[in-house]
């Protein structure tokens, strides 16, 4: 009886000795699968859009040219000095023009972090005609009426300016200024209806090329990798551009010196699309 109690096992216990042994396996095998199994992998970041490189483009939009008019009538043999005076106050004066402006632009730009440094020529068909005309007054020793007129046209606007920005991504703002070019054509006229010695006429007139400054703002965006769009605002500026002489002239050869002047102020703004190398 004693020896049989010796040898006796509780059934509950070799039960729990069974699951051990099984789960062993069981665990490995879970171990080797989740070994196996990829690990979730994060989606790369996309590239930050680099603007160094060179670019060709072309632009189109709407300008404005301001020209402030000024005359000047030396006293001569024809009109004395009080008509001289009073022919000069009223030939100077101030008149606007729009038009359409169109063309090309070429550059390169450099960029360290978010600074961009670049360079970029343009080149705009422009056309603009601002003129001024005074034909309400009269001359003081005979109250005969007087004309004088002024106008100023613009051909193109052209410039070679210098950029600094900041680039965020696909975004780029920048400030700019240089050297602007431009051809103009002025013509300064005066007639009256003066008795003898007169009716008198006279013109003044010149054709030239013109150097100024400009400046100026513009927001780009890229596209695509080398399509780029951008808008973009300059003021360019000729002070004092045109100073031309003539000669007003009676019939009886009695004759006045004619002094024309004219200064220009362009404002453009434009947007255009550039392909990038």
């Amino acid at each position: 009886m004693l020896n049989r109690l010796k040898t006796s096992r509780p059934r509950g216990h070799s039960l729990w000795l069974a699951s051990c042994f099984l789960a062993l396996p069981l665990a490995g095998i879970s171990a080797a699968k989740a070994d196996d199994m990829p690990m979730a992998m994060k989606a790369a970041p996309a590239p930050v859009y680099n603007w160094t490189g060179c670019y060709v483009g072309g632009n189109l939009g709407g300008g404005t040219s301001a020209s402030n008019f000024g005359s000047t009538v030396d006293p001569g043999s024809y009109l004395g000095a009080a008509d001289a005076a009073t022919v000069s106050g009223s030939g100077s004066g101030s008149k606007n023009d729009i038009g359409v402006v169109g063309g090309g632009q070429a550059g390169c730009n450099w960029q360290s972090g978010t600074l961009l440094l670049g360079l970029e020529g343009d080149f705009d068909f422009f056309h603009s005609n601002p003129n001024f005309n005074n034909n309400t007054n009269t001359l003081v020793s005979s109250g005969a009426s007087f004309s004088i007129a002024q106008s100023l046209t613009t051909n193109y606007l052209a410039t070679v300016r210098p950029r600094i920005g900041i680039a965020a991504d696909r975004n780029l703002a920048y400030v700019t200024g240089g050297v602007a070019f431009t051809s103009i054509s002025y013509t300064e006229t005066y007639s009256d209806t003066n008795p003898a010695p007169g009716p008198g006429a006279g013109v003044a007139s010149a054709s030239r090329s013109l150097v100024g400054w400009t400046a100026g703002a513009g927001w780009e965006y890229a596209l695509a990798d080398r399509w780029i769009f951008r808008t973009e605002y300059l003021i360019a500026g000729f002070p004092t551009n045109t100073t031309v002489i003539g000669t007003i002239v009676a019939p009886g050869a009695a004759t006045n010196t004619l002094h024309g002047s004219a200064e220009l102020l362009v404002q453009v703004l434009r947007a255009g699309v550039e392909f990038k190398f």
